[in-house]
Protein backbone atom coordinates (compact mmCIF):
# COMPACT_ATOMS: atom_id res chain seq x y z
CA UNK A 1 0.00 0.00 0.00
CA UNK A 2 2.71 2.57 0.88
CA UNK A 3 4.85 1.77 -2.14
CA UNK A 4 1.36 2.31 -4.44
CA UNK A 5 0.85 5.81 -2.33
CA UNK A 6 4.53 6.74 -3.41
CA UNK A 7 3.86 6.09 -6.66
CA UNK A 8 0.74 7.68 -6.74
CA UNK A 9 1.72 10.87 -5.12
CA UNK A 10 5.20 11.16 -7.47
CA UNK A 11 3.29 11.17 -10.51
CA UNK A 12 -0.16 13.21 -9.19
CA UNK A 13 0.88 15.11 -6.92
CA UNK A 14 1.06 18.41 -9.32
CA UNK A 15 -2.81 17.41 -10.02
CA UNK A 16 -3.34 17.67 -6.67
CA UNK A 17 -1.64 20.70 -6.04
CA UNK A 18 -3.14 22.25 -9.44
CA UNK A 19 -6.67 21.27 -7.91
CA UNK A 20 -6.13 23.17 -4.36
CA UNK A 21 -4.75 26.24 -5.96
CA UNK A 22 -7.66 26.71 -8.55
CA UNK A 23 -9.96 25.73 -5.95
CA UNK A 24 -8.70 29.21 -4.04
CA UNK A 25 -8.95 30.79 -7.25
CA UNK A 26 -12.42 29.79 -8.29
CA UNK A 27 -13.20 31.10 -4.96
CA UNK A 28 -11.37 34.26 -5.57
CA UNK A 29 -13.82 34.81 -8.20
CA UNK A 30 -16.63 33.46 -6.33
CA UNK A 31 -15.75 36.57 -4.03
CA UNK A 32 -16.21 38.98 -6.99
CA UNK A 33 -19.77 37.52 -8.57
CA UNK A 34 -21.46 37.33 -4.93
CA UNK A 35 -21.29 41.41 -5.10
CA UNK A 36 -22.34 41.13 -8.41
CA UNK A 37 -18.66 42.18 -10.12
CA UNK A 38 -17.79 40.46 -13.47
CA UNK A 39 -14.17 40.80 -12.90
CA UNK A 40 -11.45 38.94 -15.33
CA UNK A 41 -8.57 40.34 -13.92
CA UNK A 42 -8.17 37.73 -11.08
CA UNK A 43 -5.71 35.70 -13.34
CA UNK A 44 -3.74 38.78 -13.28
CA UNK A 45 -3.42 39.27 -9.79
CA UNK A 46 -2.36 35.48 -9.27
CA UNK A 47 0.52 36.51 -11.69
CA UNK A 48 1.23 39.73 -9.38
CA UNK A 49 1.10 37.30 -6.75
CA UNK A 50 3.07 34.80 -8.25
CA UNK A 51 5.74 37.30 -9.83
CA UNK A 52 5.92 38.96 -6.06
CA UNK A 53 6.08 36.07 -3.74
CA UNK A 54 9.04 34.45 -6.01
CA UNK A 55 11.24 37.56 -6.50
CA UNK A 56 11.41 38.00 -2.85
CA UNK A 57 11.66 34.39 -2.05
CA UNK A 58 14.74 34.33 -4.77
CA UNK A 59 16.24 38.17 -4.57
CA UNK A 60 16.14 38.47 -0.87
CA UNK A 61 15.86 35.15 1.04
CA UNK A 62 12.85 36.00 2.64
CA UNK A 63 10.87 32.98 4.49
CA UNK A 64 8.14 31.58 2.85
CA UNK A 65 5.21 32.65 4.80
CA UNK A 66 6.42 36.22 4.40
CA UNK A 67 6.80 35.74 0.50
CA UNK A 68 3.10 34.70 0.04
CA UNK A 69 2.05 37.20 2.31
CA UNK A 70 3.58 39.59 -0.04
CA UNK A 71 2.38 37.74 -2.93
CA UNK A 72 -1.06 38.39 -1.22
CA UNK A 73 -0.67 42.22 0.04
CA UNK A 74 0.63 43.58 -3.65
CA UNK A 75 -2.36 42.66 -5.42
CA UNK A 76 -4.68 43.81 -2.98
CA UNK A 77 -3.13 46.91 -3.31
CA UNK A 78 -3.08 47.48 -6.84
CA UNK A 79 -7.04 46.24 -6.29
CA UNK A 80 -7.25 49.20 -4.29
CA UNK A 81 -5.50 51.71 -6.69
CA UNK A 82 -7.67 50.10 -9.73
CA UNK A 83 -10.75 49.52 -8.30
CA UNK A 84 -11.71 53.27 -7.05
CA UNK A 85 -11.87 54.12 -10.85
CA UNK A 86 -13.41 50.88 -12.30
CA UNK A 87 -15.74 49.96 -10.28
CA UNK A 88 -17.28 52.41 -11.50
CA UNK A 89 -18.88 50.37 -14.36
CA UNK A 90 -20.50 47.17 -14.38
CA UNK A 91 -21.49 44.45 -16.31
CA UNK A 92 -19.98 43.83 -19.62
CA UNK A 93 -18.14 47.04 -19.59
CA UNK A 94 -16.36 45.99 -16.14
CA UNK A 95 -15.57 42.53 -17.83
CA UNK A 96 -13.59 44.77 -20.68
CA UNK A 97 -11.65 47.13 -18.74
CA UNK A 98 -10.71 44.43 -16.25
CA UNK A 99 -9.70 42.31 -19.31
CA UNK A 100 -7.49 45.19 -20.53
CA UNK A 101 -5.87 45.27 -16.86
CA UNK A 102 -4.77 41.86 -17.32
CA UNK A 103 -3.37 42.53 -20.52
CA UNK A 104 -1.42 45.43 -19.64
CA UNK A 105 -0.07 42.98 -16.53
CA UNK A 106 1.22 40.76 -18.96
CA UNK A 107 2.79 43.42 -21.20
CA UNK A 108 4.36 45.02 -18.30
CA UNK A 109 5.78 41.23 -17.24
CA UNK A 110 7.13 40.58 -20.62
CA UNK A 111 9.05 43.86 -20.85
CA UNK A 112 10.85 44.11 -17.79
CA UNK A 113 14.27 42.56 -16.76
CA UNK A 114 13.53 41.90 -13.52
CA UNK A 115 10.64 40.14 -14.34
CA UNK A 116 12.59 38.03 -16.58
CA UNK A 117 11.12 38.96 -20.14
CA UNK A 118 9.60 36.77 -22.21
CA UNK A 119 11.46 33.70 -20.61
CA UNK A 120 10.03 34.23 -17.04
CA UNK A 121 11.35 33.25 -13.73
CA UNK A 122 13.29 29.74 -13.33
CA UNK A 123 14.99 28.14 -10.73
CA UNK A 124 11.79 29.34 -7.85
CA UNK A 125 12.41 27.64 -4.78
CA UNK A 126 10.09 24.28 -4.69
CA UNK A 127 8.53 25.24 -1.20
CA UNK A 128 5.23 24.39 -1.31
CA UNK A 129 3.92 21.36 0.60
CA UNK A 130 0.49 20.01 0.29
CA UNK A 131 -0.40 21.46 4.42
CA UNK A 132 -0.27 24.33 2.67
CA UNK A 133 -2.37 24.39 0.06
CA UNK A 134 -4.91 22.46 1.84
CA UNK A 135 -4.53 24.97 5.53
CA UNK A 136 -4.95 28.00 2.88
CA UNK A 137 -7.96 26.51 1.35
CA UNK A 138 -9.16 25.71 4.75
CA UNK A 139 -8.60 29.22 5.99
CA UNK A 140 -9.57 31.08 2.66
CA UNK A 141 -13.39 28.51 2.93
CA UNK A 142 -14.17 29.42 7.01
CA UNK A 143 -13.44 33.06 6.07
CA UNK A 144 -15.95 33.48 3.12
CA UNK A 145 -18.15 31.02 5.19
CA UNK A 146 -17.83 33.52 7.68
CA UNK A 147 -18.57 36.32 5.53
CA UNK A 148 -21.67 34.83 3.82
CA UNK A 149 -23.17 34.84 7.53
CA UNK A 150 -22.28 38.57 8.59
CA UNK A 151 -23.62 41.40 7.50
CA UNK A 152 -20.76 41.58 4.54
CA UNK A 153 -22.32 39.11 3.04
CA UNK A 154 -26.16 40.06 3.25
CA UNK A 155 -24.94 43.05 1.80
CA UNK A 156 -23.03 41.50 -0.93
CA UNK A 157 -26.62 39.38 -1.69
CA UNK A 158 -28.27 42.73 -1.66
CA UNK A 159 -26.12 44.45 -4.44
CA UNK A 160 -25.91 41.68 -6.43
CA UNK A 161 -29.97 41.54 -6.42
CA UNK A 162 -30.84 45.12 -7.11
CA UNK A 163 -27.88 47.77 -6.30
CA UNK A 164 -30.29 50.61 -6.62
CA UNK A 165 -32.21 49.10 -3.90
CA UNK A 166 -29.51 48.31 -1.61
CA UNK A 167 -27.79 52.14 -2.03
CA UNK A 168 -31.50 53.42 -1.40
CA UNK A 169 -31.32 50.75 2.15
CA UNK A 170 -28.28 52.71 3.14
CA UNK A 171 -25.42 50.35 2.09
CA UNK A 172 -22.61 51.32 0.73
CA UNK A 173 -22.21 49.84 -2.19
CA UNK A 174 -19.20 51.14 -3.87
CA UNK A 175 -16.98 50.28 -0.15
CA UNK A 176 -18.78 46.64 -0.21
CA UNK A 177 -17.68 46.23 -4.01
CA UNK A 178 -14.00 47.48 -3.00
CA UNK A 179 -13.68 45.06 -0.67
CA UNK A 180 -15.22 42.38 -2.80
CA UNK A 181 -12.79 43.58 -5.10
CA UNK A 182 -9.45 43.97 -2.93
CA UNK A 183 -10.74 40.73 -0.70
CA UNK A 184 -10.69 38.12 -3.98
CA UNK A 185 -7.03 39.78 -5.67
CA UNK A 186 -5.42 38.88 -2.26
CA UNK A 187 -6.60 35.49 -2.09
CA UNK A 188 -5.57 34.87 -6.36
CA UNK A 189 -1.77 36.43 -5.44
CA UNK A 190 -1.47 34.14 -2.35
CA UNK A 191 -2.47 30.87 -4.90
CA UNK A 192 -0.28 32.25 -7.90
CA UNK A 193 2.54 32.44 -4.77
CA UNK A 194 1.30 28.69 -3.81
CA UNK A 195 1.64 28.08 -7.79
CA UNK A 196 4.67 29.23 -8.19
CA UNK A 197 6.67 27.31 -5.59
CA UNK A 198 5.77 24.16 -6.98
CA UNK A 199 6.02 24.99 -10.68
CA UNK A 200 9.69 25.87 -10.29
CA UNK A 201 9.12 28.42 -13.18
CA UNK A 202 6.65 31.01 -14.37
CA UNK A 203 5.90 33.29 -17.41
CA UNK A 204 3.71 35.99 -18.50
CA UNK A 205 2.02 33.60 -20.49
CA UNK A 206 0.36 31.87 -17.49
CA UNK A 207 -1.77 34.61 -16.39
CA UNK A 208 -3.34 35.97 -20.12
CA UNK A 209 -6.73 35.75 -21.20
CA UNK A 210 -7.23 32.21 -21.87
CA UNK A 211 -6.06 32.16 -17.76
CA UNK A 212 -9.44 34.07 -16.95
CA UNK A 213 -11.63 32.21 -19.08
CA UNK A 214 -10.17 29.44 -16.87
CA UNK A 215 -10.89 30.82 -13.81
CA UNK A 216 -14.45 31.91 -14.38
CA UNK A 217 -15.02 28.59 -16.40
CA UNK A 218 -14.27 26.75 -12.82
CA UNK A 219 -16.30 28.82 -10.66
CA UNK A 220 -19.84 29.09 -13.14
CA UNK A 221 -19.39 25.41 -13.89
CA UNK A 222 -19.70 24.61 -10.08
CA UNK A 223 -22.20 26.78 -9.26
CA UNK A 224 -21.89 30.13 -7.05
CA UNK A 225 -24.82 29.40 -4.76
CA UNK A 226 -22.73 28.55 -2.30
CA UNK A 227 -18.85 27.84 -1.41
CA UNK A 228 -18.77 24.14 -2.23
CA UNK A 229 -19.26 24.94 -6.58
CA UNK A 230 -16.58 26.57 -6.77
CA UNK A 231 -14.03 24.26 -5.39
CA UNK A 232 -16.18 21.43 -6.80
CA UNK A 233 -16.18 22.95 -10.49
CA UNK A 234 -12.02 23.76 -9.70
CA UNK A 235 -12.05 19.62 -8.99
CA UNK A 236 -13.82 18.48 -12.23
CA UNK A 237 -12.49 21.03 -14.51
CA UNK A 238 -8.81 20.62 -13.10
CA UNK A 239 -9.11 16.57 -13.44
CA UNK A 240 -10.68 16.63 -16.99
CA UNK A 241 -7.46 17.43 -18.84
CA UNK A 242 -5.47 14.53 -17.27
CA UNK A 243 -8.84 12.25 -17.57
CA UNK A 244 -9.04 13.05 -21.21
CA UNK A 245 -5.35 13.75 -22.66
CA UNK A 246 -7.13 14.36 -25.94
CA UNK A 247 -8.67 17.63 -25.10
CA UNK A 248 -5.85 19.31 -23.87
CA UNK A 249 -5.41 21.13 -27.18
CA UNK A 250 -8.93 21.99 -27.30
CA UNK A 251 -9.12 23.28 -23.63
CA UNK A 252 -10.19 27.00 -24.27
CA UNK A 253 -12.66 25.72 -27.00
CA UNK A 254 -13.77 22.64 -24.36
CA UNK A 255 -14.32 25.44 -21.39
CA UNK A 256 -16.13 27.94 -23.86
CA UNK A 257 -18.45 25.08 -24.63
CA UNK A 258 -18.97 24.20 -20.88
CA UNK A 259 -19.49 27.98 -20.77
CA UNK A 260 -22.78 28.13 -22.89
CA UNK A 261 -24.03 24.85 -21.63
CA UNK A 262 -24.22 25.74 -18.16
CA UNK A 263 -25.40 29.77 -18.71
CA UNK A 264 -28.20 27.97 -21.13
CA UNK A 265 -29.23 24.98 -19.24
CA UNK A 266 -27.77 25.16 -15.69
CA UNK A 267 -27.82 28.86 -14.80
CA UNK A 268 -26.59 28.46 -11.35
CA UNK A 269 -24.11 25.81 -11.78
CA UNK A 270 -24.27 22.08 -11.13
CA UNK A 271 -24.22 22.53 -7.38
CA UNK A 272 -27.57 23.92 -7.04
CA UNK A 273 -29.01 23.28 -3.56
CA UNK A 274 -32.60 24.67 -4.31
CA UNK A 275 -33.00 22.66 -7.78
CA UNK A 276 -31.42 19.22 -5.57
CA UNK A 277 -33.87 19.75 -2.85
CA UNK A 278 -37.09 20.31 -5.87
CA UNK A 279 -35.75 17.16 -7.48
CA UNK A 280 -35.66 14.69 -4.45
CA UNK A 281 -39.17 16.61 -3.71
CA UNK A 282 -40.57 15.55 -7.05
CA UNK A 283 -38.79 12.04 -6.54
CA UNK A 284 -40.71 11.76 -2.98
CA UNK A 285 -43.81 12.60 -4.54
CA UNK A 286 -43.81 10.64 -7.57
CA UNK A 287 -43.37 7.93 -5.28
CA UNK A 288 -46.00 8.61 -3.10
CA UNK A 289 -47.98 8.58 -5.82
CA UNK A 290 -47.32 5.55 -7.05
CA UNK A 291 -47.51 3.54 -3.79
CA UNK A 292 -50.96 5.57 -3.42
Amino acid sequence: MAEWWDGFWSTYNTVVFGIGVNAMLALSVYLTLSCGLLSLANAAFMGIGAYAASLVTMQLDWPFPLALAAGGLLPALVALIIGIPTLRLSGVYLAMATLGFGEIVRVVILNFDFTGGPMGLNGIPQKTEFWHIALLLAATLYLLSCMRRSRIGRAFEAIKADEIAARLMGINVTGYKLLAFVLGAAIAGVAGGLNAHYTFTIGPANYGFENAVDLLTMTVFGGTANLVGPVLGAGILGLLPEVFHELKDYLLAFNGFILIVVILYLPNGIWDPRRMRAFWRRRKAAAAARAG
